[in-house]
């Protein structure tokens, strides 16, 4: 198989230990790497303590600079086939060196989530607020929307997202590509901890991520006395990268409410536990900590906004409450209860089975990126708006980027 050259721009050097974004790049990572691609990963990022070691994967890492005529250079000897850009802020930032040094490149964009419908949900729920049309409109939905348009092709976790971008601001669907976790559902075969053996809720997520913070405060303030108060001998094992003190501070041995910050295994913490409770109030995408749950066959209870586009028709692999009272109740009844216990575990078996495949989704994928590689020149000739967007947008940010260097060197 011959090797061709794909370049990654990351916001972030990938930790598929610390969150369900850094799971998910490595997945593309994979799924490239099975396709004969020369994988470079680049970032202007500081490294960190919990990144992937990439070496291991067979991926160049390269460190950049923001607006620094380095990246011209660099980028136009690895004439990559591919650019991904890890967040639409790394297309702002680099999309104009590329699309000059490597005008044939096929440029995809790969949202993580979708940063506009998550910051609008933030903003409404700290105004204790229905989400509206205002909050939508932001100058990120600007930002995140016309870099969509620029990229040849953006990988969606979320068919919710898809259709916000397709209904509420006319993004062509030919431009997007639904791909959600691509996991291997082999492992659903292996052996797992029946009920019994299971003990203690559990709660994980990146505590940097400000809807796992205030899942846990949540968690803290207006479900756990209730679930302790039915339950006096159970415990909550919270886990996540980064704990702040403010984190730290709420660990409570005597409420069975135990903050243990990192986990180096997740999925063994996963399968030891009985239940896995995710009371997300807001953000977007898909949960990697649910999808995680089913794959380990530990039902959840969670909300409507954690459920969120991850199970399409099928019936959900626990229970969805956004009312605290009624989110205490579904836990502590399904903690209880052996037969609906096992009867979640199946249905998280049958949402994995049937949309996460990681065969059909990267068979599908690799497919559409095939036939766009074949047909750049007709696609982009399709894509009026994004032509316009690239030739205003990548000439003021060339200017403003050659004044900063310039201004850096004096």
């Amino acid at each position: 198989m011959s090797s061709k050259n794909l370049l990654i721009i990351g916001y972030v050097w990938p930790e598929p230990k610390s969150s369900a974004a850094g799971s998910r790049m490595m997945e593309l990572i994979a799924l490239f790497n099975d396709q004969g691609y020369h994988i470079t990963f680049a970032s202007a990022a500081q490294l960190s303590e919990h990144m992937a070691d990439l070496d291991d994967y067979n991926v160049d890492c390269t460190k950049i600079a923001l607006n620094c005529s380095s990246f011209d250079i660099f980028v136009k000897k690895l004439a990559p086939e591919i650019v991904i850009y890890d967040r639409f802020m790394m297309e702002e930032q680099f999309g104009w060196r590329v699309e000059q040094q490597c005008p044939t490149a096929l440029t995809i964009l790969d949202t993580e989530d979708l940063h506009t419908l998550r910051y609008a949900r933030h903003d409404a729920y700290k105004n204790d607020r229905e989400i509206n049309q205002h909050d939508l409109n932001s100058d990120m939905a600007k930002r995140e929307i016309a870099a969509i348009y620029r990229c040849d092709l953006t990988l969606m976790i979320s068919k919710t997202e898809i259709e916000l971008l397709t209904t509420q601001f006319q993004v062509p669907p030919q431009l997007l590509h639904h791909i959600p976790f691509m996991l291997d559902v082999d492992k659903l075969n292996e052996p797992r901890p029946e009920y019994s053996a299971r003990i203690d809720f559990i709660s994980i997520g990146n505590f940097r991520h400000a809807p796992n913070w205030d899942a846990v405060r949540y968690l803290k303030e207006s479900i756990w006395p209730l679930i302790r108060k039915k339950l006096p001998k159970a415990r909550l094992n919270v886990y996540g990268a980064y704990p702040p003190p403010k984190a730290t501070q709420l660990h409570n041995e005597k409420q069975g409410f135990l903050v243990k910050g990192w986990c180096d295994d997740a999925h063994a913490e996963i399968k030891k536990a009985r239940v896995l409770l995710a009371p997300l109030r807001f953000g977007a995408g898909i949960k990697g900590k649910l999808a995680d749950a089913m794959i380990n066959g530990t039902p959840n209870v969670t909300t409507s906004i954690g459920s969120e586009s991850m199970h399409e028709n099928l019936p959900w692999s626990g229970e969805i409450s956004d009312d605290p009272e009624q989110f205490a109740e579904h836990a502590i009844a399904l903690y209880q209860d052996n037969d609906r216990w096992l009867d979640y575990v199946n249905k998280g078996d049958d949402i994995i089975r049937t949309l996460y495949d990681k065969n059909s989704l990267s068979s599908a994928l690799t497919n559409r990126v095939n036939d766009l590689i074949a047909n750049l020149q007709s696609h982009r000739l399709n894509n009026f708006t994004g032509s316009m967007l690239k030739h205003h947008h990548h000439k003021s940010t060339k200017y403003m980027s050659q004044w900063i260097e310039a201004k850096n060197k004096d």
